[in-house]
């Protein structure tokens, strides 16, 4: 940004250093995305640096050197029990003849690491992310270990700032639903051997179509066939994720031939 340009933005904040000026617009900017987030799960924070500090990675706070008790990793421990107590009592209460190992095995995969970072991205989670340069310029906003953390934490922040009720509702509304279609897509190269095994005498072949960028933020495009006919294309930060999301499609695409 040139000279002028700073000089401009300053006396338009009516600050006289510039470093001042710039400290506030960044709050600015940052006050704008985070009331941005609040509308897309519908919970206003009365005290907004809660949710401020759930998009704080500790990469973020080494590299600004806050203490680190500053980053979300406080708020994502709180989360995590909080997560846990939800879904227990949702499944306790939706399966009602479920023996307690099959309650253990189905919260495990309700919110397993893939599972939140699946519900992250529904959100946008990762933009909101305050990142070192290094995680932001290596693919950190898309890492599930990074989103899937994320989530806990701002459920966290919620039940903090406006207590249990508030957060279950979170909870239900953005982890909780839709179960049968994440359970699809989760276990959807599990889903697609058994249709193939049960309708086609061919066997799938996964063939890798093509990659892009540099090796430490590569993307992979993956075609799922059956024999010789193509049925679903995938896209991936690995070839494992490239695969699932193209047996998916696959899927999706199986069912409305009405083949399941």
């Amino acid at each position: 940004m040139s000279r002028s340009k700073k000089q401009q933005i300053t006396r338009m904040l009516g600050v006289k250093k510039p470093c001042r000026a710039f400290s506030f617009y960044g709050a600015l900017i940052m006050n704008q995305e985070l009331k941005c987030l609040e509308e897309k799960i519908g919970y206003t924070f009365r005290d907004r640096n809660l949710l401020k500090q759930a998009m704080i990675h500790s990469s973020y706070a080494n590299e600004r050197q806050l203490p680190k008790y500053a980053c979300n990793e406080r708020l994502e421990f709180l989360g995590d029990a909080v997560l846990e107590l939800v879904s227990s009592e949702f499944l306790f209460s939706e399966h009602k003849t479920m023996p307690e190992g099959e309650l253990t095995k189905t919260r495990a995969s309700m919110v397993c690491e893939p599972s939140l970072a699946f519900c992250a991205r529904e959100l946008g989670l990762g933009g909101y992310l305050l990142l070192g340069k290094g995680e932001d310029a290596t693919g950190g906003r898309q890492r599930e270990s990074i989103t899937s953390d994320a989530m806990e934490a701002l459920i966290g922040a919620i039940y903090l700032d406006g207590g249990f009720a508030n957060a279950k509702e979170f909870i239900h509304r953005f982890v909780l639903n839709d179960l049968e279609h994440r359970k699809l897509f989760f276990d959807s190269k599990t889903i697609l051997q058994e249709i193939v095994q049960g309708h086609f005498k061919d066997q799938i072949r996964y063939e890798l179509t093509g990659e892009e960028g540099p090796d430490h933020n590569k993307s992979f495009h993956v075609a799922v066939y059956i024999g010789e006919k193509q049925w679903g294309t995938g896209t991936g930060r690995t070839k494992k994720a490239a695969e699932q999301e193209a047996a998916y499609q696959s899927i999706l695409k199986l069912h409305q031939e009405n083949i399941k």
